[in-house]
This record gives structure tokens, sequence and C-alpha cells, in this order.
């Protein structure tokens, strides 16, 4: 294997599919990049068995094709340390040594036999195909991934819950403590549902910010395969029956609060400073078009409070929220104003952005209760 790459081209391939690579990988193999020479273009494959990245870009002067196995950490050390310039990478398919050379110099990696490398998983027969908008992906996990659990009993809430439905899909994330439910228009035309795991909606996310063009996915009951213009990320799902999320959401709640998002996040961090450690509890007594919140935490002998106007429908209302929970919802919300919708202290609250103009999609963020002292 020998061509000649851009040094900043090759470094941001190796980083981007890099993300993959687990630093406690039972197989040291996974802790190399697949490299493979074809047809001038250098395909880089990385995985940790249950994710796999794999992306390409075109190389010049091609002298011989192949395929080595290169150690991911060493291979970045070495590339972060290059200016932008033309790099020949050079393999002794005998020895497995990568040889870099530059104008001025040359490196020595050691690398490895890619025969051991495992093959990447795929769709079976049995799959659904559709193409997905780029934004509409994008806001999808920005909007849930937040309200993803860490939870090894029930794993199936450790992702993001995608529901296609004729003319629509929603992407639900829920910990059992925050519920996220964000419902798109989508040109499908079929019925179904995975869950993918936090860990490749992130690589995900991250992929789709330099992407245009519509993302092929398809799936079945164990994998998914997302189509990019110069990767292709194919992952295991979370197998497991999601809970029956619009169940627990409240179809009523009679008093509705209209506030100033950013003045509401301030002040729940203000107040928040004085809250216990433990729960981070803020009330919330809500009347007369404003909001008390009120922090303490009596161990310290410290305390806060702040008052905020709001325009309020409804009968007095005290409710308990844990702070970081209230941050992170109101944080991921993006309209200046955010309606609260309430039913009493031990229901929960549901949040919701205020627009303008007709939106295309829907956000429901839903938060439970904490108990308050009296």
């Amino acid at each position: 294997m020998k061509f000649t790459v851009s040094s900043s081209a090759l470094l941001s391939l190796l980083a981007t599919t890099g993300k993959v690579i687990s630093n406690k990988s039972s197989i040291p193999i996974l802790e190399y990049f697949l490299m493979e020479l074809k047809d001038g273009q250098l395909t880089v494959t990385t995985s940790d068995l249950e994710t796999t990245l794999i992306g390409s870009i075109a190389v010049d002067n091609v002298e011989r094709e192949g395929v080595i196995a290169a150690p991911a950490k060493l291979m970045l050390d070495s590339l972060k340390e290059f200016p932008e310039m033309p790099l020949v990478m050079e393999v002794n398919e005998a020895t497995w040594e990568i040889k870099i050379t530059w104008n001025s110099g040359h490196l020595s990696i050691p690398g490895a036999s890619a025969v051991s490398y495992p093959g990447v998983q795929s769709v079976g027969a049995e799959y659904k195909a559709l193409a997905l908008d780029v934004d509409l992906l994008v806001n999808g996990i920005n909007k849930t991934v937040f309200a993803t659990a860490d939870d090894e009993l029930r794993p199936v809430m450790n992702g993001i819950y995608f529901d296609f439905e004729p003319g629509s899909l929603t992407f639900v994330a829920t910990d059992a403590h925050k519920l996220v439910k964000y419902t798109a228009e989508n040109n499908g035309d079929f019925s179904s549902s995975f869950i993918l795991p936090k860990k490749p909606a992130n690589l995900l996310k991250t992929l789709l910010l330099k992407e245009e063009e519509p993302v092929q996915v398809s799936f079945d009951a164990k994998n998914v395969t997302f189509e990019l213009k110069s990767f292709r990320l194919v992952c295991r799902l979370i197998e497991g029956n999601y809970p029956n999320y619009n169940a627990v959401i409240p179809s009523a709640n009679p008093n509705k609060v209209l506030i100033d998002r950013v003045e509401f996040l301030n002040g729940i961090k203000r107040v928040a400073v004085c809250s216990n450690p433990t729960t981070n509890l803020i009330r919330m007594d809500i009347a007369s078009n404003r909001i008390d919140l009120t922090a303490q935490d009596i161990d310290f002998s410290v305390s806060a409070n702040e008052t905020i106007s709001c325009s309020y429908e409804g009968d007095p209302v005290t409710i308990g929220f844990k702070s970081t929970f209230l941050v992170e919802i109101l944080s991921n919300i993006d309209t200046p104003t955010v309606t609260v919708e309430l039913a009493d202290s031990t229901r929960a609250g549901v949040f919701k952005p205020v627009y303008d103009d007709r939106q295309n999609s829907e956000t429901l963020m839903l938060l439970m209760p904490m108990m308050i002292n009296a």
C-alpha cells in the first residue's frame, strides 16, 4: 500500500471515525483503524462491536492498494503535529510497518494484519428503508438525547426511541424523571420503531453538521444503518419494548404559565446555588401572574428567593422540581417564551416552546415533581 494524502484530510477522517473506539476494549484489534486503499479511495473503519463507523476520502498517486490495521492513538497523536501538507504513506506488507514521509522527514509506526478485524454487521433481508431530512434528524436527536437514561436495569431507556407513523416521525427519550417528545412531519408511509443507543446518536449528531442531502436510513429488528455522503454508521439497536410514553403525558393540565424562558432559566440558576446539593430542590409558588422561586439548605443555613413575572391562568399552585432537570429542559428549548402546564404538586409539569407561527414539528417536555417538606 502506497499513496499520497493531505495531512489535514487524513487527520479529519481519523479523528471523526476514532470517536467510535472505546478506551476499555477487550479486543486489542479494536484499538486500531482498519485502513483499506482501493480505486483511489482510502476507507477507514472503526468499531466497538456495537457501533461501526466507515468513512472515506480520495487520495493521490496510488502505487499499491492494500489493507492494514493502524494503531489509533499513535496515528492521531502523530498527525496532530502536522500543518497542512502532502504526506506519502507506505506500508510494508511483510512487516506491517507504516512509514509516513514528508518533505523534511519521516516517521515509522508499527501496524498489524487486518485479518482479525471483525466484519461489519448489516441489516437483514426484511428491512425498512427511507430517506430522512438532515434537519429533522439533527433536531430530533438534539432535543431528546439529554433526557436518555444510564440505567443498567432498564436498557430500553438508554437510547432515543424512533417512532415512525405514516406522515410523521416521533423522537422520544426518558429517564423516568423527565421525558421529551419531538414529533415532526415525515414522508414515511409505514408504522415501525427502533431504539437508537446514546453513543451512536451523539456520533450521528456530529456527522450531520456537514451534511446537506437527505440521509438514507435502513433498519431491521437488530441493526440500523445511516448512509451519509462520506460516512456510513452501522449500529446495533437496543432490543426491548419501549414504555408507553403517551400514557404518562397529562392530557389536561388546567393551570398554565406563560413566561420568558431566559429570565426563568437565569432565575432558577441563581436560586439553585442555595439549594440542598443532595436534592437540588427548588420550590415554586405560582399565583397572581408571578412565580416565587425558593431554595434552601437547612444544614448550612443558606437560602435564596426570587420573584419572576409571568402570565398565569389557574388556581394558586405550589410545586417542587429538581433544579438541574429544570435547567436542562429550559436550555433545550429554543424559543424566547415557554409555557408550563401544571395540575397540582403531585403531577408532572409539561413544558412547551411558544412559536409565533405554525411549525411542522411539535416539542413537549415533561418533568416529574419532587415532594416539598412543608
